[in-house]
């Protein structure tokens, strides 16, 4: 019988898995920056409306944005200033541990194969 090594970690798990998508990330980015609209970010990240409004729903969701309507557009915006702490202390232990977590066989990139490998 398994035993449970997780409990109340639930939370942490899913705010890390809601982190855990590029375009979540590169949308939070820009967010960082101030408020913006779908189209902004769709202008500004080069994706489809239908993929920003989608991950939108997500970070809504986990109530990590929110947005202001005015007239018939919305403006998005972060709902807590210490998400971007998060990312910058994310920033430094990447620096510090000189980006290894890019290299895990598990969840880092994989490395790009030599030209003419696998062609």
């Amino acid at each position: 019988m398994a035993i449970d090594c997780t409990p109340g970690l639930a939370p942490a798990v899913a705010l890390f898995r809601s982190l855990g998508d590029p375009t979540r990330l590169a949308i939070l980015s820009r967010l960082a920056a101030g408020e913006a609209r779908v189209v902004d970010l769709t202008g500004e990240l080069g994706l489809a409306q239908s993929t920003v409004s989608k991950h939108l729903a997500c970070l809504r969701d986990c109530a990590l944005v929110d947005y202001r309507a005015e007239g018939r557009q919305s403006f998005y915006t972060l709902t807590r200033p210490e998400l971007l702490d998060l990312l910058r202390s994310a920033e430094q232990v990447l620096a510090a541990t000189g980006e290894a977590v890019a290299l895990c066989p598990v969840y880092g990139t994989p490395a790009a194969s030599p030209a003419g490998v696998g062609a």
